[in-house]
């Protein structure tokens, strides 16, 4: 089919359902969309009578789904008879409008299933000497990365390669919209755990829900997604709220209290107004770091920043950041600081500013300084103010 969207229909309603029907019988369904990229851009999704079968936004232009796999970003299975939708996001679409066509098939025959290579395995860095405090430990870790599974150029196995060689023993992997990686997170054994999540992503803010929650609807208001990932046993947090044209502008009733303070896009920490937004969201919110990894050569590796968590062991970091025991740093070897009870704990830090929740200042004094805690975040600074590390 053949057909054209203009301003007024993205304006309108920026989520478009094409019906398409797949007789019984069926072993695999084809979509393939086209249209002029270098004039707007147009998410693809699909929904079949069951409900959701995957989300891939603007990264692809083409999706099959089979009894026995499917395109990253969708999931595999029977497709079931009866009537399927092509979810087309109007994301970008010019005053001109925007052409496109849609091409679709369903067939008795499945095409054969790409296979990509898998890394070798790599070495780790060992880990910094943190103390245990009460029977926990800190663990370095990334709240917020991207796979082939939705805009990122890696797979899950790559990409847990690359998160082990920077020394992490945790990352999260947040592809938008979609949960088709939680399955490939389960079979990745490479040394560091793969938090299970997905970045609930529309044009006026994203939030990421971790945990085994099932898919969380983008299409719905965000106070449902808090409710669904409650309701499930997951964890929500507020994604990059000053992130440019992804910041946060939805309404919700109870605002999380967990949000990304800190993310890639912080390009210059001397700025405050992530600080500054935190405090003014809520009066209790759990910072937590994101590097939105991508690709290489965008935004910020895995572990820049750093979040690093107290907890029992990497499976348990959502227990540690629902207590509030998280710190985060700019990379798994720079600066820290800890909590440890009623002190803290500055390493390779010498020479720089703590910044106690009063806004009282000391310098620090040495590479491995233990220092005095009160109730609440507290913060490294150099002295022009750039943030170096924040600690709950």
């Amino acid at each position: 089919m053949k057909g054209h969207w203009s301003l007024d229909d993205r304006l309108e309603r920026s989520l478009r359902e094409v019906p398409f029907e797949v007789p019984a019988g069926s072993e695999s369904v084809t979509v393939r969309l086209d249209y002029d990229r270098s004039q707007g851009v147009l998410d693809l999704g699909c929904g079949s009578p069951g409900g959701f079968r995957g989300w891939s936004g603007g990264a692809r232009s083409e999706f099959t789904i089979a009894r026995d796999w499917a395109t990253p970003g969708y999931l595999p299975g029977v497709p079931d008879p009866g009537t399927w939708h092509v979810w087309l996001g109007l994301h970008r679409v010019p005053p001109q409008g925007l052409d496109f066509t849609l091409e679709i098939s369903a067939a008795r025959t499945a095409p054969p299933e790409p296979v990509a290579a898998e890394p070798p395995p790599g070495e780790r860095p060992p880990r910094r000497d943190v103390p245990d405090v009460g029977g926990l430990r800190w663990f370095a870790g990334d709240f917020h990365a991207h796979t082939v599974h939705s805009d990122g150029a890696l797979t899950v196995a790559e990409l847990a390669e690359l998160a082990r060689g920077r020394g992490l023993d945790f990352l999260a992997v947040t592809d938008h919209n979609t949960v088709s990686h939680h399955p490939w997170l389960r079979a990745t054994d490479r040394g560091v755990t793969l938090i299970p999540g997905q970045e609930v992503t529309t044009d006026r803010g994203h939030a990421n829900v971790f945990g085994e929650v099932g898919w969380v609807d983008f299409r719905r208001p965000a106070g449902s997604w808090t409710e669904h990932a409650g309701r499930a046993g997951g964890l929500i947090s507020i994604n990059h709220p000053l992130g440019g044209d992804c910041a946060w502008l939805l309404p919700v009733g109870e605002r999380p209290r967990v949000a990304e303070v800190w993310s890639s896009g912080w390009w210059d920490r001397r700025w405050g107004a992530p600080l500054a937004w935190a405090d003014a969201w809520r009066d209790d919110v759990v910072a937590i770091g994101g590097s939105d990894f991508h690709r290489h050569g965008s935004d910020g590796l895995p572990g820049a920043p750093t979040t690093w968590v107290l907890a029992e062991e990497p499976g348990a970091v959502l227990d540690g950041v629902r207590a509030g025991r998280t710190a985060v740093s700019a990379g798994p070897d720079a600066p820290l600081l800890l909590r440890l009870g009623d002190e803290l704990l500055a390493l390779d830090a010498d020479g720089l500013v703590l910044v106690r929740p009063g806004g009282a200042r000391q310098v620090v004094r040495g590479e491995r300084a233990l220092l005095p805690a009160a109730e609440g975040r507290h913060r490294l600074e150099t002295y022009e103010n750039e943030v170096i590390a924040l600690c709950e």
